[in-house]
């Protein structure tokens, strides 16, 4: 094309000079410009070809884009890696947990608990010592409530599978020599999957809303007044609302008795559904149990009984002005004696025929949670619960109240990094009347990663 171009134009520049045309005859001179006329319309010719194959190839192009855009936008989405995460297969892992320190300057004015017992490590409000002599502090120092976790994301066949294991080093026996190396064992906390709305596996029971639990220095706080428990279940959540169906285990108090029988005879399993409203100011929920309480032995004066038990279980976190919040639960039932309070209270006690009676507490706590500003927060807590023990048939040395109070400061100088301390007063009372009290100051040091 360009060379004809070129020929095109020379040969008109040859005819518009004077001479040239001059010095040729009429015939070579129309044969010239026949020749300059017929190279004109073959170049005419390619550039419409060219122009007519360039919008081919455009069209081609832009329907190969269209095709490519569609197909991406019906494709399913995989679940993106996230920046603290990594990808195995079709899985999004992630690894975290903290690391905490605890020092802990405990006073028990009935008695000074052994060296290696939980209660040294948390507050444990059914192993407040009572009747014992009155001793000086003791200080503990404990990294043992560090925890670990690991969790999975996936997308298969268009079904999210999820799945969590988290463990820590609170566990009993496991105290180890503090002589020389204090070590810890490592324990199973929460190990499930989730299949959509399913959770199959070890969680926290549906009966409880940890979402409402006061931020303490403890483990746990408000021991006595808080539904505590985790378990394997199956459990199906939709929106709101949930129900599972959990592992039972029945704790026994014997006839005029104060000990504690740990029986494992229920053929049915515990039975929970929770509800749960969220608001802009808070959210609430009500959850119920339902359970079969059984106990079996064999020989000489079998006992083969079993009861129903129940609870009601209501809580809440409701916000007070821009930052501060007030949580509450309450909770109250007959045979529930081992979710609450970390079993404070038995589930039955036997009567003199062997058959089991079902026991009944109301426990409950409330929290107040004030942000001073950024970095600094605090907590005051009070905490409860009242055992209604039938007097006919339990010893005098069963549980019948406990109680605590704490408040905490609490200050972030990093992110994830907190430093606090608290001081917590809780009190036992046995039915015969004699009480036990425990003081302490926790001082922590925890990392979050």
């Amino acid at each position: 094309m360009i060379r004809s171009s070129l020929m095109t134009g020379a040969a008109i520049a040859l005819m518009a000079l004077p001479g040239a045309a001059l010095a040729q005859d009429p015939a070579t001179l129309e044969a010239r410009i026949a020749q300059l006329e017929a190279q004109l319309t073959a170049l005419r010719s390619e550039v419409v070809a060219s122009r007519v194959e360039q919008a081919a190839r455009q069209q081609s192009l832009t329907g190969d884009v269209l095709r490519i855009e569609q197909r991406v936008a019906a494709a399913p989405a995989a679940p993106a890696a996230p920046a603290d995460g990594f990808r195995i297969g079709n899985n999004t892992l992630k690894f975290g947990g903290f690391v905490k320190a605890d020092v802990m300057a405990s006073r028990y004015n009935g008695g000074d608990p052994a060296n290696g017992d939980l209660l040294r490590d948390f507050y444990l409000p059914g192993s407040i010592p009572v009747g014992g002599a009155d001793e000086s502090a003791a200080t503990d120092f404990n990294a043992r409530q560090t925890r670990l976790w690991l969790t999975t994301d996936a997308l298969l066949g268009g079904r999210r599978v999820t799945s969590r294991v988290e463990m820590d080093f609170q566990v009993l026996p496991g105290t180890g020599d503090q002589r020389t190396t204090s070590p810890s064992n490592l324990a199973l906390r929460r190990a499930f999957i989730t299949v959509d709305n399913w959770l199959i596996g070890q969680e926290w029971s549906n009966f409880q809303n940890i979402t409402v639990l006061p931020e303490t220095a403890d483990y746990i706080g408000s021991s006595e007044g808080t539904v505590f428990a985790r378990q394997v279940q199956v459990r199906y959540t939709r929106g709101p609302f949930s129900i599972s169906v959990e592992n039972p285990e029945t704790t026994v108090t014997p006839h005029l008795g104060s000990a504690r029988i740990i029986a494992d005879d229920s053929s049915l399993p515990d039975l929970t559904a929770r509800y749960v409203v969220s608001r802009p100011w808070g959210e609430v929920s009500i959850a119920g149990i339902v359970r079969q309480l059984s106990y079996e032995t064999t020989g000489t004066g079998a006992i083969d009984s079993s009861t129903p038990g129940w609870g009601v279980s209501a809580a809440g976190k409701f916000k007070v002005g821009a930052r501060d919040d007030l949580r509450v639960m309450v909770t109250a039932g007959e045979g529930i004696g081992r979710y609450v309070g970390l079993n404070f209270a038995n589930d039955a006690v036997l009567d003199a025929s062997g058959d089991l009676q079902p026991i009944a507490l109301i426990a409950g706590f409330a929290s107040y949670r004030h942000v001073w500003s950024p970095a600094w927060r605090s907590n005051l807590t009070w905490s409860a619960q009242s055992v209604d023990n039938d007097l006919s048939l339990i010893g005098v040395t069963t549980n019948r109240s406990a109680r605590s109070v704490r408040g905490n400061l609490i200050w972030t100088p990093l992110p994830a990094l907190d430093l606090g301390a608290e001081v917590m007063f809780g009190e036992r009372e046995l039915e015969s009347g004699a009480t036990g009290d425990l003081t302490r100051l926790q001082i922590f040091a925890k990392y979050g990663f």
